[in-house]
């Protein structure tokens, strides 16, 4: 077996995975440490050699268990091996998996950091005092089943069909005359391609063989899903990001043409300069605000973005733009009245 000469920063969560797993008395081997931590025998075999020849860690193989345990129950690596920079990251990491709070990413991550670092810390006030000074606000999100949300892990990672009812919008189930249709759930059966996350919903982008076409579905609204035995071939254009184009304005469920779009913003604009919308934005000084304009086939999140700066934002083009905007101003201003 190879020696480890020096630990990696990529080796330190794995070793105090594997410290952790010792320490639990369940006699773990080779084999399932590296399954459970999904990397390789030889990795699992290197760090042990590491801990017990470099750390003096007092390991022993127990031929009756087939399984590796602490000659000295009570030991556990020092906190010592990470660095203040390795704390924090791990602290700010947790903190980060709030965004995540309604899938079950959220509880298996968090588990898997609490672990890593549980023989981390030390002092409690010392080693979380970024605890309540980063804080990741708290923004609204859609819940996700566990079921469904594993259903559909399954289908992407197997290329299996999946089938499912899904509850449509509320204009969809109404008739031209504004009436309800009755028609509320739809059955669907799609190839899996894609989870995307946009605005702290979880969205499937798929095939949809129904429609033909390829679709996203919030997970929110899916029912009764299967995955079937049927396995689909995945297109070499599957990949959603070669369909945003050169904008950065989340999730679209319409392929619009790009077109060039020109918007005037007054006062304040700051935090418009700051951030990068797409790749060719350009931006020129007006009297009184900026002229932000750039390249984008988002069309409807590009409207909604500009109806949410109030009367400090004015679309200039395209005229497709300028007309919808007004429209619905217009609309708006009925129920003002």
């Amino acid at each position: 077996m190879k020696q480890r000469k020096s630990l990696s920063k990529i080796a330190l969560p794995r070793i105090y995975f594997i410290d952790k797993e010792i320490a639990s008395g369940k006699y773990p081997n080779v084999p399932e440490l590296a399954k459970k931590y999904e990397t390789s025998a030889s990795s699992i075999n290197r760090d042990i050699a590491y801990m017990r020849d470099m750390m003096n860690a007092p390991i022993a193989y127990d031929f009756f268990e087939k399984g590796f345990y602490y000659t000295e129950k009570t030991f556990r690596l020092a906190a010592a091996y990470a660095t203040a920079d390795d704390l924090l990251a791990l602290g700010m990491a947790k903190n980060l998996m709030e965004l995540y709070r309604n899938t079950s990413l959220h509880e298996t991550t968090l588990k898997l950091l609490e672990n890593i670092s549980i023989p981390l810390k030390g002092d409690k006030s010392a080693d979380d005092w970024f605890s309540n000074r980063i804080v990741i606000p708290k923004i609204a999100s859609a819940k996700v089943d566990i079921k469904i949300w594993k259903t559909v892990v399954c289908g992407l990672r197997d290329n299996k069909v999946l089938t499912f009812s899904y509850l449509c919008a509320d204009l969809e189930g109404l008739s031209d005359k504004g009436e309800s249709s009755g028609k509320k759930v739809n059955f669907r059966r799609v190839h899996p391609y894609q989870l995307l996350f946009d605005q702290s919903t979880w969205y499937l982008y798929a095939y949809d063989e129904n429609r033909s076409a390829m679709r996203t579905f919030s997970l929110t609204r899916i029912l009764d899903i299967a995955v079937t035995g049927e396995n689909f071939k995945i297109r070499d254009d599957f990949d959603y990001r070669s369909l945003e184009g050169a904008s950065y304005f989340g999730i679209y469920a319409q392929e619009n043409k790009a077109c060039k779009f020109v918007i005037a913003v007054t006062g304040d604009t700051r935090w418009i300069r700051e951030r990068q919308w797409a790749e060719d934005q350009h931006i020129k000084e007006i009297r009184g605000g900026i002229e932000i304009s750039f390249t984008s086939n988002q069309f409807e999140k590009v409207l909604q973005w500009i109806l949410a700066q109030g009367a400090r934002a004015k679309p200039l083009a395209p005229k497709s733009l300028v007309k919808l905007w007004g429209e619905t101003i217009q609309a708006m201003s009925k129920l003002m009245r």
